[in-house]
């Protein structure tokens, strides 16, 4: 009698100012695929935002690896935005258990480098790749920005009706910066030697086309599948991102 393929795990890990809602559409239809999903909630992060001073990169990767207790079989870690630099990051600690690594518009960064690096950089040429930056509100110490609504419709949920853009911006809330400005430590041999799938949005207004470009360039090496989507691919297109998402997990199951 054949034994049936073992099922694979795919983990969701959210950007900053969002929480496990983000996933909700994909989810479902992950699921509805065969999959098993699994969406931590990051501290430091809206769903979890606890004691601000506290959060951390190593704290983040403390909470995945807690869900990801008792799992087998092929494990598949997707970061969306910030949250790529997580999935980074527990690819590394783990990285005999992973399978893949798929970044939705995600910060897919050289070791040893954060995001404000790579933005100074293209910013010489794409003056918008400052992204949501100008546009944070910060509490008095420093330590927790927020998102006015109105920002986020027009900078994350750009390809939306207004209506759907508006109350996705709604969903955000306030984000530690010690969760936020995340610089990710990987060598070649671990990280670095695992598939990667980097989904690109070519419309979004946050992490700009040039943006994901320039760190395609620097992190080489990782499947391209580019949609005509915002930042939030997820939420405007998540029957593509389940199809991208499917077909790098049925071809790195194995």
């Amino acid at each position: 009698m054949l034994e049936s393929a073992p099922i694979a795990t795919i983990t969701l890990i959210h950007g900053a100012w969002a929480s496990s809602w983000v996933w909700a559409e994909l989810t479902l239809r992950l699921q509805t695929l065969g999959y098993r999903v699994i969406v931590p909630e990051l501290p430091g992060s809206s769903g979890k935002i606890g004691q601000p001073e506290r959060a951390s990169l190593t704290r983040c990767v403390e909470e995945v690896l807690d869900q990801l207790q008792g799992v087998e079989g092929p494990l598949f870690i997707v970061g969306h935005s910030g949250g790529g630099v997580v999935a980074t990051q527990v690819a590394q600690v783990i990285a005999e258990r992973i399978s893949g690594v798929v970044f939705v518009a995600g910060m897919m960064l050289p070791s040893g480098m954060g995001f404000a690096e790579i933005v100074e950089i293209a910013k010489e040429r794409d003056p918008a790749a400052t992204g949501i930056s100008p546009y944070l509100q910060w509490s008095r110490d420093g330590q927790v920005s927020h998102v006015p609504p109105s920002a986020a419709s027009a900078i994350f949920f750009n390809d939306m009706e207004p209506d759907r853009a508006q109350a996705a911006g709604q969903c955000l809330g306030p984000q530690a910066e010690g969760s936020r400005a995340l610089v990710p430590k990987w060598t070649d041999g671990r990280f670095g030697s695992l598939p990667r799938l980097y989904i690109e949005a070519r419309l979004d207004r946050s992490v700009t086309l040039s943006v994901q470009r320039l760190m395609q360039s620097l992190t080489p090496a990782a499947h391209i599948v580019s949609l005509e989507a915002g930042h939030v691919p997820q939420v405007s297109r998540p029957d593509d991102v389940a199809a991208a998402i499917a077909d790098f997990v049925n071809k790195y199951s194995n």
